[in-house]
């Protein structure tokens, strides 16, 4: 068999890669060892966590209610974990079902089968699915390697219990355990440790780092590391090391090693959040004239080309942040590529966003990018506390911040911690892109009463001429 385009991996990237080159008029296949498309993003991870963390916000939201402003109810929800599930398993369907639909649509075949390199224009397929071509090869003009990440699992961590998760095991619900360790202190660690306390469980979070979210800026964080204090009751562990795992009956002895904790405690169910790997091993690259970095990266252009002129690489495998967002604009510039165009993924700002309660989310330069730099840059922030909106919704602890240049007053960066912050940061990715000024986002008319005003106020702090909070004018 063969395709004129061979898209390896069925993820955001992948599915959009295929689907924009059939709109290309490009004859296209889809190589996918899973059942569905969607990949991880779709199958277990940004979808279904956001299912459940909405869940989440709900029940804080209700007690919230209760306890701030006299909406009292009976008694602590009753979670019927059988149905949460089958919830999130019903957007997933719903999702993955429309990804069929629309491939039908452009024509784009569907392989179902492992796909590994025998050399630069020829793929093995493995597996037993019909859809597997006789002889079980696939040859293509070009190939998208989309094949996305996994969770990282440490040796010293896979001791061979199923009570010792990764995201995707989390993500199954197979109970909600009465306590519960969670290694790792990034936002994956912190989403589903939110989701799994407030269902219910005793949720201990432990980071090797001295803060939680290594890397985002401490102001951002600081209002979410007090939410998931109290969440947790105060089993926050910085600072500390997990030394070994250790399987005991129904319950797993964890080791620590730090000030936060030193000695040996039992938990029902452990999960282990410490980052994802590229899936780059076991595919045959040694084949071909790819080139993998020492951190298991291909190593790409901006046109997503690779070393081997028949291969262009997408999303996780071609290098941070593994992002879907990141993957599916790759995606494009890879299609565009292959079709001819002159395109190049540029991006000045890839946005992320930690989907906890309260959110937190950047865009561009971050402050402690700016520190290591020993750039000079103008940090204008704006507390929530002075929002109308943020008061009557009662989520005052977040803050807007700009960065800006203090020569040319155009905005470098951005970041928002508080609630829906991850949906204001688009304001701030345009902002950045377009190379606007501080007065490009105060002269723009931002409705009253929301929190997106907050970006417009955060810019006219810049110029001391915010209302609702006194900082006077530069001289």
């Amino acid at each position: 068999m063969h395709s004129s385009v061979v898209v390896l991996g069925g993820g955001p990237g992948g599915y959009a890669a295929a689907f924009l080159a059939a709109d290309e008029g490009l004859e296209v296949t889809i190589v996918e060892a899973e059942p569905r498309l969607g990949g991880t993003c779709l199958l277990r991870g940004c979808i279904p966590s956001k299912a459940l963390l909405h869940v989440a916000k709900v029940i804080h939201e209700v007690d919230e209610l209760g306890k701030e402003w006299g909406v009292e109810y009976s008694g602590k929800p009753k979670i019927d974990i059988d149905k949460v599930r089958a919830r999130k398993d019903k957007v997933i369907d719903t999702l993955t079902g429309g990804l069929g639909n629309l491939a039908k649509r452009r024509k784009v075949k569907v392989i179902r089968a492992r796909g590994s390199f025998v050399n630069s224009t020829t793929l093995k397929l493995e597996g037993d699915h019909e859809s597997i071509p006789e002889g079980g090869q696939i040859t293509f003009d070009h190939c998208v390697l989309a094949t996305g990440s996994v969770p990282a699992m440490p040796p010293v961590f896979d001791i061979g219990s199923d009570r010792v998760m990764d995201s995707t095991g989390a993500l199954n619900l197979v109970d909600i355990p009465e306590t519960m360790l969670v290694i790792g202190g990034g936002y994956i660690g912190l989403e589903m440790g939110s989701v799994y306390a407030q269902l219910g469980s005793k949720v201990t979070v432990v980071e090797l780092a001295e803060n939680l979210l290594p890397g985002a800026d401490k102001d951002l964080v600081k209002p979410l590391a007090k939410r998931i204090k109290a969440l947790c009751e105060d089993r926050v562990l910085l600072n500390t090391k997990v030394g070994s795992l250790a399987e005991n009956g129904n319950k797993v002895d964890v080791t620590f090693e730090g000030p936060g904790k030193f000695g040996t405690e039992s938990f029902d169910r452990v999960l282990v959040s410490i980052g994802r790997r590229p899936v780059t091993r076991g595919l045959g690259l040694e084949n071909t004239q790819v080139e993998v970095n020492d951190r298991g990266f291909v190593v790409c252009d901006k046109q997503q080309k690779t070393a081997d002129p028949h291969i262009l690489a997408i999303g996780d495998v071609a290098g941070d942040p593994m992002l879907a967002h990141k993957a599916t604009h790759e995606g494009r510039v890879a299609a565009e590529v292959i079709a001819g165009k002159n395109s190049a993924f540029d991006a000045v700002a890839i946005p992320a966003v930690v989907f906890t309660d309260p959110e937190i989310a950047w865009a561009g330069l971050t402050e402690e990018e700016a520190k290591q730099a020993g750039r000079k840059v103008d940090v204008e922030v704006y507390p929530w506390a002075a929002s109308g909106r943020a008061q009557a919704l009662g989520i005052t602890d977040g803050l807007t911040k700009w960065l800006v240049d203090p020569e040319t007053h155009r905005v470098l960066g951005c970041g928002i911690v508080g609630s829906g912050a991850g949906e204001l940061i688009a304001e701030a990715v345009l902002a950045i892109e377009m190379g606007c000024e501080v007065h490009d986002i105060t002269d723009s008319v931002h409705p009253h009463p929301t929190l997106s005003e907050t970006l417009m106020n955060a810019g006219e702090v810049h110029f001391g001429t915010a209302t609702e909070i006194y900082k006077p004018k530069k001289k």
